[in-house]
């Protein structure tokens, strides 16, 4: 159960980047297979290489479990832009955001 989910969110993630699971494999230091491997469910990463899979991911563990997400990455880039706001201008932000999900 776990590794299927592990192997769809990894799937679609890498997808997102727009890389072979060959490329991804060979970028974090594995042999060409490796990707392949975990997303048809024959393995799971060790924990180690979890991380590496994360940081060539350009996102965080977190991130990479948090399946509501659809854009882990630019969630991520625009919370560390937001945490640098003022208290002002981050309810003006959230203001703005509110708006825009309530007339979708």
């Amino acid at each position: 159960m776990y590794s299927e989910e592990f192997a769809i969110r990894l799937t679609k993630l890498r997808n997102q980047k727009g890389v072979s699971a060959r490329d991804m494999s060979l970028s974090i230091g594995q042999n060409p297979g490796y990707i392949n491997n975990i997303e048809m469910g024959k393995s799971l990463p060790s924990m180690a290489s979890f991380f590496f899979i994360c940081d060539y991911l350009e996102i965080s563990p977190k991130q990479f479990f948090d399946t509501d997400t659809c854009q882990p990455k630019e969630i991520f880039e625009l919370e560390q832009n937001l945490k640098k706001l003022s208290p002002e201008l981050l309810q003006n932000i959230s203001a703005i955001v509110l708006n825009l999900v309530n007339n979708k």
